[in-house]
Order: structure tokens, then C-alpha cells, then sequence
């Protein structure tokens, strides 16, 4: 072997085998940290994790680029994607527990006690996708699928190291480290508010999700005809789980945003808002894509074709889309102390606005011969977003106390206060 090969072998080895070493390091630092709370310990233990998600993200590249022979380079590196996922968050769900305990008296007991069993699902939920792509991959090929050597879930690859980086930076987080950039940019992570940790971790499982679609997609076809054996309603009944957990995520969004703008994050609570009409558009685009939507040849025709995605999808929507933006402006215009706010009847309105979205629903639903053309009023996700977007203002005003309180409390309240 040549002298320039066998350093690029083993440069290789080293990024592809040198993380689990790393991470374990990362792991006796983050329990010796739980022991006695030593700063350098975890400044320690922090750079471990650093070192190998950067090994994480060039190893594949490296691979690629000075050992394209090497057949079984993508096996391996997925072996070590699940030992060190089996390490990191597992770790990272402890950690948050741990520092559940610490927490000063001036914090939210309440949401900090949410993000810990939102980190304990989220790790769940990744050790659980590991595992699923493996059986999938593995009983696949038995029946002569042929593997595809591309990386199709690669962004998750990518984006669970860094995310397992951060988790540890802020479950594990002890001041008084040492005087360094490296150590004020780790305690600028380490005291990052809980709501911005939401949306990484939000992005991190949608992600998640993401790829156990796309292993499904690739499979799953295999799957499905050893599991069904020519049933295609037990095939449907199976394939139906995906959506209609896209319809879960859009109604869990709905109470999120609630819970946000309660504890007066409006902004992201908004957010959040578009990220249930995010999941109201795929899984009806999931369900189309699947054959869902069109009825079995046997099958009777029925005047309403009601099924569990239907009734799923439409509590969905009044949750996200009708519930949610009323229960939030009742909340807003409840802060207000004006007495000419406090004089106008906000919670009837809040009312009729759920009425009529319901309606709204329900006239989409019996409509079985719409006309073309025929308007029949805002779909109710755009509607909520159309009447959601002035609460940013109201949340911005009651944090800072602004005299424009009262004209975007109005300006929400009736179309009477909008400047046309």
C-alpha cells in the first residue's frame, strides 16, 4: 500500500470509528458534572461532544473523497451514528431531569417541566426512528430490494449531531469556566430561553419524521406485501397511520400555540400557528400520495364518506384553526386594563368566531356537489393566520407598554379601527 493511501485509510478510520470514544468522554464528564458540578469538567466534556460532531459531519465527505472503493464505508459509519445516538440522548434526557432539580426559584416550573418530557419523547423518538430504519433496510433486502447507497435521510444525520450538542450545552451547564470565547459562546447556549430550545427540537423531530417517511417510501412496499397479503383494507388501515399523525401533530400545535401565548410568547405562539398549517397541508398531501382518498372498486357508495382521517383532520382544524386563535385573543384583550377595551364584548366575539369557523368546516364537509367558482368563504387556516397576525403587535405592546395597546386591540376587535 502507498504511503498517501494508507494515511487517507487511516485518517478515515479515525473520523468514522474515533466518535464513540468521544462521546463516551462527553458521558463521564456530563456524570462527574452531576456529581460534584466542576465547571471544567463540563468545559471539558462539552469540547468531547464538539470534537465529534465535527467528525460526524466530515467523516462521510472524507470517505467519499479519498476512499470511494471502500464498500462497506456507509455501514459502518451508521453503526456509529446508532452507538452514538444510544449514548447522546439518553444523556441529554437525564441531563434535563438533573437540571430540573437546580432550577432557581425565579423559573417556570411548569414549562421547564414540559421542555424536560418534550426531551424524553424527543429521544424516544429518535432511538425509536434508528431502530425502525434498520428493519425496514435489513428486511428489505431479504426479499431482494436492492439498497440504496445514497444517504436519502442525510439532513437528519446532519442536523442530530449539533442538536445533540446543544441539549448537552444546556442540560449539563455550570458557570464559572474558564475565561475564553469558546466558554462565553457555551454559556450564551447554556442559558438559552426554553422557547427557542422548542422550535430546534420541534424542527429536529419533524425531521425525524421526515426520514421514517422516506424509509417507508423506499421499503415500505416490501413490507406492506408480507404483512397484508393481498388485504387492502388492512394495507389502507396501516398506511392511514401516517396521516393521520400529521392531523395529531396540527391539533398538538393548536394546544402549543395556546400554551405560548399564555405565557405571553405571541410571537412564537404565531409561529407555531403556521407550523400547524404546515401539517394541515402534508396530510392531506400524504393521504393523496398514498391512494387514501379514493374509495375501494368493492366498496359501496355512501352519501358521507366518514372516516377516522376525516373526523381526525377536522377536530384538527377546529382546534388549530378555530379554538386556538379565539382562546389566545380572548387571553390578549383580558391583559388590556383600558377601560374602553374591557367595555367591548371580546369574549362573544371570540365565540362567534369558533361558531362560524365550525360552520365553516362543516358547510366544506357536507358540500358533497360545490360549485365551481362559488365562494364559500376563507378556509379556516388561512383565516386564522389573516386574523392571528395583529396579536403579534398586541404582545409587543403589552411587554413594553406602548400607547398603540388600545389601537391594536381595537385595530383586532373590529374592522371599524383599520386604516383603508
Amino acid at each position: 500500500m502507498s504511503k498517501p493511501k494508507f494515511i487517507s485509510t487511516n485518517v478515515a478510520a479515525l473520523l468514522v470509528y474515533g466518535r464513540p470514544p468521544m462521546v463516551f468522554a462527553g458521558m463521564i464528564c456530563a456524570i462527574s458534572v452531576m456529581l460534584d458540578h466542576n465547571p471544567l469538567v463540563y468545559y471539558s466534556g462539552v469540547i468531547f461532544l464538539l470534537a465529534a460532531m465535527i467528525l460526524d459531519i466530515i467523516d462521510g465527505w472524507f470517505a467519499a473523497r479519498f476512499r470511494p472503493q471502500a464498500k462497506l464505508a456507509h455501514l459502518a459509519d451508521r453503526i456509529m451514528d446508532k452507538v452514538v445516538y444510544a449514548i447522546v440522548f439518553p444523556m441529554v434526557a437525564v441531563g434535563m431531569m438533573w437540571r430540573y432539580k437546580y432550577l432557581p426559584e425565579s423559573a417556570d416550573f411548569r414549562l421547564e417541566m414540559l421542555h424536560v418530557v418534550f426531551v424524553f419523547f424527543l429521544c424516544i423518538t429518535v432511538l425509536m426512528r434508528d431502530n425502525f430504519a434498520h428493519f425496514m433496510r435489513n428486511f428489505s433486502l431479504r426479499k431482494g430490494e436492492e439498497e440504496e447507497m445514497k444517504e436519502v435521510t442525510r439532513l437528519r444525520t446532519m442536523v442530530a449531531a449539533p442538536v445533540g450538542v446543544v441539549l448537552y450545552i444546556h442540560a449539563f451547564y455550570v458557570p464559572g469556566g474558564p475565561d475564553s470565547s469558546l466558554y462565553s459562546w457555551i454559556s450564551w447556549l447554556g442559558a438559552i430561553p426554553i422557547q427557542q430550545l422548542f422550535f430546534l427540537e420541534i424542527l429536529f423531530l419533524i425531521i425525524n419524521f421526515g426520514s421514517i417517511a422516506g424509509y417507508c417510501r423506499k421499503y415500505g412496499t416490501a413490507c406492506l406485501d408480507e404483512l397484508c397479503l393481498n388485504d387492502e383494507v388492512l394495507r389502507r388501515r396501516i398506511l392511514a397511520v401516517f396521516p393521520n399523525a400529521l392531523s395529531v401533530m396540527n391539533a398538538l400545535m393548536g394546544v402549543l400555540a395556546i400554551l405560548f401565548a399564555y405565557r405571553g410568547r405571541v410571537q412564537e405562539a404565531y409561529l407555531i400557528l403556521l407550523g400547524a398549517g404546515f401539517f394541515d397541508k402534508i396530510d392531506g398531501a400524504v393521504a393523496r400520495k398514498l391512494g387514501l382518498t379514493t374509495p375501494l372498486p368493492s366498496a359501496k357508495p355512501k352519501k358521507y364518506n366518514i372516516t377516522l382521517g376525516g373526523v381526525l383532520d377536522d377536530v384538527s382544524d377546529t382546534v388549530s384553526f378555530c379554538i386556538a386563535p379565539a382562546v389566545i385573543f380572548y387571553m390578549l384583550m383580558g391583559r388590556v386594563a383600558d377601560e374602553s377595551i374591557q367595555s367591548l364584548p371580546y369574549g362573544w366575539i371570540a365565540i362567534l368566531y369558533v361558531v362560524l369557523g365550525v360552520t365553516r368546516l362543516a358547510f366544506f364537509i357536507l358540500d358533497q356537489n360545490s360549485i365551481p367558482g362559488f365562494f364559500k368563504g376563507i378556509p379556516v387556516p388561512g383565516a386564522a393566520l389573516l386574523v392571528a397576525a395583529p396579536f403579534i403587535m398586541i404582545g409587543n405592546a403589552l411587554e413594553s407598554n406602548t400607547t398603540d395597546l388600545v389601537y391594536w386591540s381595537k385595530f383586532s376587535f373590529s374592522p371599524d379601527n383599520w386604516p383603508l
